[in-house]
């Protein structure tokens, strides 16, 4: 494992489930995204995890992990959730949440806990990088290990 340059609630998430990661971090640049963080570490976008904080038609705040180079099919979620509409939250929603900065948010370690979905070709990858709670900060692990850890449900939710 390399050195931890942050402890975030993240990293001490996957601490305590000792999963195995390695830490990566790049310049962060606003409203960059998985194309930056890709760039920056020399990587393809489609490992890039990107975790995305949105919200039922009831505002019920749910977690959507999506590959870097793909959209979020709003209506593919819905129907699997079984509501009406699910959208993005609101940056400081979001935020309130999470309970980290957008840009910096991690599935790990969340201020509330909440449903998460998962798109399913993440876990045609046998390793992905994904934030680490901090913007600028990306963790490398093995995808099996967010299906270990979150319990996500898995499915098609891509554009």
């Amino acid at each position: 494992m390399s050195s931890i340059p942050y402890m975030t609630t993240a990293i001490r998430l996957l601490l305590d489930h000792k999963v195995a990661f390695t830490c990566h971090e790049y310049n962060y640049e606003e409203r960059g995204g998985a194309a930056v963080s890709a760039r920056e570490l020399g990587v393809p976008e489609h490992q890039i995890v990107k975790t995305l904080v949105m919200e039922t038609e009831t505002k019920s705040p749910i977690i959507v992990l999506m590959t870097g180079d793909k959209e979020v099919s709003t209506k593919n979620v819905a129907r699997k959730m079984g509501v009406k509409s699910v959208s993005p939250c609101q940056p400081g929603v979001a935020n309130k949440h999470s309970g980290f900065v957008v840009g910096g948010t991690s599935p790990f370690g969340t201020k509330k806990k909440m449903p998460i979905y998962l798109e399913e070709t993440i876990l045609e990858m046998d390793e992905v990088y994904i934030n680490g709670g901090r913007r600028g900060f990306l963790v490398k692990l093995k995808s099996q290990e967010i299906v270990r850890v979150l319990s996500p449900v898995i499915g098609d939710y891509s554009a």
